[in-house]
């Protein structure tokens, strides 16, 4: 596999990055900042995978929050 240095998000899955936002975050916040209902109502993993695989927008927004969430940390 090759290095991406300027990608940040190479390697990671998508079910990582709502998993560690869900545990960082939690649901409620998660659907408060970005306001699309896998998060709000009745939330998954599994909903907001399927919804986010097939929603280009809203997966930039979740990667944006989870990279923004890294930054933080640090």
């Amino acid at each position: 596999m090759e290095k991406q240095p300027n990608n940040p998000l190479h390697g990671i899955k998508l079910e990582q990055i709502i998993n560690e936002l869900e545990a960082h975050y939690g649901w409620e916040y998660m659907g408060y900042t970005i306001k699309i209902r896998c998060f709000t109502d009745n939330p998954s993993v599994k909903s907001s995978l399927k919804f986010l695989r097939r929603t280009p927008w809203a997966r930039t927004k979740v990667e944006t929050m989870y990279l923004n969430m890294l930054k933080n940390k640090k």
